[in-house]
């Protein structure tokens, strides 16, 4: 017979005739308790749908032994390497994860904060929305001892732990690979300016062209957004310029393959007309034609060393705050539609 009462520890030690603290360290998995008798209560636990308490048990532990992740888009390959590389860690670890999300929006990452905030988890891993101004909404979790770890979207300038690659550097490679090719008139697709992967990406952008004596034109930046009506429309403003670009450095994977179809469908050849670096080595640079160059952004690597950094310092093994900034190695993966003169 179904009923709404909730089973509790002391209904499993009545039926067993044992205390309700030898089920509650049976149910722990405990050694006092003997193999035999840890059985016998799970078994029972488990047939009548005890659910352990975990509110309860975290209140008296001040621990929930979970950690929030707050994330700014769910749908491409970089996040869903990083949250693998965090959960192996995690689950190693024998944490829990709660994972929310921003869509981009400042307002949603604020409320995910707080909303974290309240059901007490033990540490923060975050990567910020597009317009995510000030880390206003992640000071209570200061005011708790709360340790967070920002990853890939981040100021830089905080304080506090970061893992960031280094997108200047990135940025240049990139574009120096353009120029090595004979490009000189070579056009950037990049997103919002306020967050540091893109405002540094364009920093390295500027400084190859520096030192190649080409001159930055403004014209040839183009900032948008990073979704395929977005990345359309960028496609558009390049089919609109003339002359047209011979290189374009695109920021993204994902915008990157738009950008090429649609060039394609216009009749414009890659990489002998226009050659084509993107950034995060999306598993869609493989699959489109020409195979897409790009910046091997290691995702993985990324999520497991936040997800360390944050456990070590939960588990008292290390102080993340006195390393505040750690940078993970990119590199550039040249492939066939950036090969204008046939050479990597």
């Amino acid at each position: 017979m179904k009923t709404d009462k909730e089973i509790t520890i002391y209904d499993i030690a009545e039926q067993l005739h044992v205390s309700a603290a030898t089920v509650s360290r049976a149910l722990n998995d405990n050694t006092s308790v003997s193999t035999a008798t840890r059985k016998k209560v799970n078994d029972l636990a488990e047939s009548l749908g005890y659910r352990h308490n975990l509110f309860a048990s975290s209140l008296r532990l001040q621990k929930t032994h979970t950690i929030g992740v707050i994330l700014h888009e769910l749908n491409s390959y970089f996040i869903t390497s990083v949250l693998a590389g965090i959960e192996k860690i995690v689950r190693a670890a024998k944490y829990n994860l709660i994972i929310v999300h921003s869509a981009e929006n400042t307002d949603i990452e604020a409320a995910n904060a707080n909303n974290l905030f309240h059901k007490r988890v033990d540490g923060v891993i975050a990567s910020l929305s597009f317009n995510t101004k000030d880390l206003s909404h992640f000071k209570q979790f200061d005011s708790k001892n709360i340790p967070i770890v920002f990853f890939d979207r981040v100021f830089e300038s905080s304080e506090g732990a970061k893992i960031i690659i280094n997108n200047f550097q990135a940025g240049y490679d990139a574009t120096n690979h353009l120029i090595e090719q004979g490009c000189n008139r070579i056009a950037h697709i990049t997103s919002s300016l306020t967050r540091n992967v893109y405002a540094e990406r364009l920093k390295g952008y500027k400084q190859a062209l520096i030192d190649h004596n080409i001159k930055f034109d403004e014209k040839l930046l183009i900032v948008d957004g990073l979704k395929e009506e977005d990345a359309t429309r960028s496609a558009n403003r390049i089919l609109s310029l003339k002359p047209m670009p011979d290189g374009i450095f695109i920021t993204n994977d994902f915008c990157a393959a738009i950008v090429m179809q649609a060039l394609k469908d216009a009749g414009i050849r890659i990489p002998e007309d226009v050659a084509i670096v993107g950034f995060n080595n999306d598993l869609i640079g493989k699959v489109v034609s020409p195979k897409l160059t790009t910046i091997n952004y290691p995702g993985f690597e990324m999520g497991q060393l936040a997800a360390r950094t944050l456990i070590g310092h939960l588990k008292g093994q290390w102080d993340m705050n006195i390393t505040s900034t750690m940078v993970i190695k990119s590199e550039l993966i040249v492939r066939e539609s950036s090969l204008k003169n046939g050479r990597k």
